[in-house]
């Protein structure tokens, strides 16, 4: 494969949306393979080495559980040694929580990829985990669509994925309400609840962060005004750290107790003050 050619490798949890990254990659001119066994990547590879194929310069192939252990314990040696020829290889996990991916199946109909007569849906996905869930922690970037949809998750793949330059960070600035469980694919989780709550003063009940009234009243509390100094300088350091060790992708979750109004002010005010640094800024509200 050419050194300016970009191979995008997606794994993760049946249901969890493999298929709509894939799908949004070929919308966006990659050249895509859907479930190819581990052992023929290197024959891919090869295949596209010495051809000047401009319709595959861009490559995003899908892997699931049906590869073998050793394929996939050898799998970050063989992105490293891809990397080494200076060929950009990123891996990307996408995985959701049992009760979101049984309720998934249970609507399409669809047939789980390791489930048989003798073989549950529950028991194919535990063991599905088990299998593969260790790539979530070599990957490149991991996204939890447990509480996403489909819209977002197309839209994380064009901003996050296709619009990254290469050796330029991804900052992703989330919030989220501790009532609908903590973010999985967050690197830093940052707990809001001890500050001032809109939510108890009626007249700013309807608002969320993003609303004047509510800007306002938060901006005006000491307290916050403390927190927001000592998360800027702590990710004014650590972020470059992070961006030092060749990290493409950094997400860095706020929460509050429902995700309207103090994790919605802070996360769009951090965000704001980091949009002037050399990285591509993405905002989402999960529970806004």
């Amino acid at each position: 494969m050419k050194q300016g050619r970009r191979l995008i490798i997606v794994s993760g949890l049946s249901g969890a949306g493999k298929t709509v990254v894939l799908n949004t990659l070929e919308d966006l001119s990659y050249y895509t393979i859907d479930n190819l066994p581990l052992s023929l990547l290197n024959t891919l590879i090869e295949q596209f080495s010495d051809k000047d194929n401009e319709l595959a310069r861009q490559i995003g192939i899908g892997i699931d559980a049906r590869n073998s252990h050793d394929d996939f314990s050898s799998l970050p040696k063989m992105i490293a040694s891809l990397r080494e020829q200076n060929i950009s290889a990123e891996l990307i996990f996408i995985e959701a929580n049992d009760e979101v991916l049984t309720k998934r199946f249970s609507e399409t109909r669809r047939k789980h990829p390791l489930s048989t007569e003798s073989v549950s849906l529950t028991d194919a996905i535990k063991h599905e985990r088990e299998i593969i869930g260790a790539l979530a922690e070599t990957a490149d970037l991991c996204v939890d669509t447990s509480h996403m949809q489909l819209r977002e998750l197309r839209e994380i793949v064009r901003r996050r994925v296709d619009q990254r330059k290469k050796a330029r960070l991804s900052l992703q600035f989330m919030s989220f309400g501790y009532k609908n469980g903590i973010p999985k694919d967050a690197d830093f989780v940052f707990d809001l609840r001890c500050l001032p709550n809109p939510y108890w003063k009626k007249n700013l009940r309807q608002y969320s962060g993003k609303d004047k009234p509510v800007i306002e009243f938060l901006s005006s509390q000491d307290t916050v005004g403390k927190m927001l100094n000592d998360l800027e300088h702590f990710l004014t350091y650590w972020i470059p750290q992070f961006e030092a060790d060749s990290r493409s992708y950094l997400s860095i979750a706020f929460g509050c107790t429902g995700g309207h109004h103090r994790s919605v002010f802070i996360t769009e005010q951090l965000a704001t003050k980091f949009k002037d640094t050399n990285k591509m800024i993405i905002i989402r509200h999960r529970d806004l």
